[in-house]
């Protein structure tokens, strides 16, 4: 089979969408599929033939006429499918990707890493919801990421949907001299002291301002809580990002944090590996409620995190509150800040909830994901 892969997001462009991309090519090739990336010109290819695909960063601005160079090049390279991957920020919120299966020439089916609505353009009112809709109809089928948006695709009359979750896109894998104390040490964080960590981009769905009105109130009781924030804080594809982080720079201004907070920027897969391995404990306190297409999660499971997130929007019989995570409600620093000081003096807790997380992320290997894919992919024929 040749598999095309459309995404407005690749390493080393920051963004999960980017990165499940890669992961998801490297488990495609290693299944013998030939894999071909469709992506931003910003892209490079470096290690992209190490890795078994081939990376082709050909798009230089999500347009029209880039989707007749996409539909060029699927021809010449004899693609059997194109697999797009959808999040409207990723294509810088407008219109085009969602007529791309319509003009592919191609079967193509869309995973949606989520339903959010793009700007497209002024007062386009209704028609933003309708083009989310459009391009799950135009497609041959639907990958959902969580069982809220298969739910809601379903609902808007989708008729062939499969849910499919992610995976980590940081494989447990610190360091070969990697020694948790002495990592500890070297960022200023005593023995005594409670780690807790946080990953992913700093914006609002993320519940970073909860974080830190919980890491006050904390620090109003005298504990000894430091937090670091693992990874770079704003992404590529969304400049609400940035916003949003220069709002939180000055919370943690408000309530004199600067001491308690480490920060890591963009660091290479090894060394968030060892960020997340140091923790002991991750806090992810997502606005919208936990979920499946999380990333940031996904890696805080296969690392064996004692996790703290936010109840789901939906029901997630794969997690379980007090068993393989802690959920507390969104936007309620309060119940995070009752949930870290559970977890303070409780090693044996938190090793419990990290040996079950680690559990769970066996579901989500990125081998197994890829068979799910390619089983859908033949059962649309």
């Amino acid at each position: 089979m040749r598999l095309g892969i459309v995404t407005g997001e690749f390493p080393p462009l920051a963004g999960g969408v980017g990165d499940y991309s890669q992961q998801l090519a490297q488990a495609l090739a290693a299944q013998d599929v030939d894999v071909h990336v469709l992506t931003d010109a910003r892209c490079a290819a470096g290690g992209a033939a190490a890795a078994g695909y081939t990376l082709h960063p050909v798009v230089r601005r999500w347009s029209f006429p880039a989707l007749g160079q996409i539909r060029s090049l699927a021809r010449a390279l004899r693609l059997d499918w194109l697999n797009i991957q959808y999040q409207a920020a990723a294509y810088g919120l407008g219109a085009p990707i969602h007529f791309l299966p319509d003009v592919a020439g191609v079967p193509s089916i869309v995973t949606f890493h989520d339903l959010r609505i793009p700007y497209l353009f002024p007062k386009a009112g209704r028609l933003r919801p309708w083009a989310v809709s459009h391009l799950a109809r135009a497609a041959r089928g639907a990958v959902a990421t969580d069982a809220a948006d298969e739910a809601e695709l379903r609902r808007r009359g989708v008729g062939q949907v499969t849910r499919i979750p992610i995976g980590s896109n940081i494989a447990p894998a610190p360091p070969a001299d990697y020694d948790r104390a002495a990592w500890r040490a070297r960022w200023g964080v005593q023995p005594a002291d409670f780690l807790l960590g946080y990953f992913g981009f700093l914006n609002h769905s993320k519940g970073g301002d909860t974080l830190i009105r919980a890491l006050a109130a904390l620090a109003e009781r005298k504990t000894r809580v430091k937090l670091i924030l693992i990874g770079g804080e704003a992404g590529a594809s969304d400049p609400s990002d940035a916003a949003f982080a220069a709002q939180l720079e000055r919370l943690i201004s408000r309530h004199g944090l600067e001491h308690r907070i480490l920060r890591t920027g963009f660091v290479a897969a090894p060394e968030v590996s060892a960020h997340l391995l140091a923790c002991d404990a991750l806090a992810l306190p997502y606005r919208d409620g936990v979920s499946l297409r999380r990333g940031s999660l996904m890696a805080a499971l296969a690392h064996g995190c004692a996790v703290i997130s936010t109840t789901p929007a939906a029901p997630l019989p794969e997690l379980r509150d007090g068993e393989n995570v802690r959920l507390v409600p969104a936007d309620s620093p309060e119940t995070l800040v009752l949930a870290v000081s559970e977890l303070l003096n409780a090693p044996a807790l938190r090793a419990r909830l990290g040996l079950a997380a680690q559990a769970t992320a066996a579901q989500f290997r990125w081998d197994g994901l890829a068979r799910r894919l390619l089983a859908f992919l033949a059962a649309l024929g």
